[in-house]
């Protein structure tokens, strides 16, 4: 014979069982030490003077939680920046999106730059497939002219992404974006003001959500 729980008995177990959500398979917050943190752009290329860029994307707020969508784990679509208009005198704009909870051969791993980003530009769209006119994509961890590279963690932590953004006083010749130290040392003596927007990403779970 079948024994059936009452209605009442079935809305308390339902009320005191554990909640499951997506929020219940969330990583855990960043640890608090950066291993990269010493070695960003931001830390090693300052500004001039002590001119600062308020970066924002449509798509997270600072240290809130990149969509999946914006990491290869889904899509790789970019988010979007904007970011105040540089100081008198800029006249090009440069990317650097790091990684600075990961650390290959020694620096933060590097996931997407673009250069002489024209000094009238302050936005690149969400979406975006190609640079504005002018501008370039640079290098990233996989080699030269290398288009948006969403984060990919790996299990455990959230990872810290740093986009971050400079303002120049000059645009950088073609064989500046050969590589990362190519990059940072022709814009090195030339940043007026910079700013970054920090986003967290985790691993995607199993099955996706």
């Amino acid at each position: 014979m079948k024994r059936y729980l009452p209605a009442t008995a079935i809305a308390v177990l339902l009320a005191t069982a554990p909640a499951v959500s997506v929020f219940a398979q969330d990583a855990p917050p960043p640890p608090a030490t950066e291993p990269g943190m010493a070695l960003l752009a931001l830390r090693n290329f300052p500004p001039k003077g002590d001119a600062k860029l308020v970066v924002l994307s449509p798509a997270f707020k600072a240290d809130g939680d990149i969509p999946f969508e914006n990491t290869q784990y889904k899509g790789n679509v970019f988010p979007g920046l904007s970011w105040t208009p540089g100081p008198v005198g800029t006249k090009s704009y440069v990317v650097i999106m790091q990684d600075g909870d990961a650390m290959v051969r020694g620096a933060p791993i590097l996931h997407w730059t673009m250069a002489n980003i024209p000094a009238a530009t302050v936005a690149l769209d969400a979406g975006m497939s190609a640079p504005p006119g002018g501008a370039s994509n640079g290098p990233n961890i996989r080699g030269a002219a290398q288009a948006y590279m969403g984060p990919r963690p790996p299990a455990g932590p959230k990872h810290r992404y740093h986009f971050q953004v400079f303002a120049l006083d000059t645009t950088l010749p073609a064989e500046a974006l050969a590589d990362y130290a190519s990059l940072t040392t022709a814009m090195k003596d030339h940043v007026l003001a910079n700013g970054e927007i920090i986003g967290l990403a985790r691993q995607m779970p199993p099955g996706g959500l």
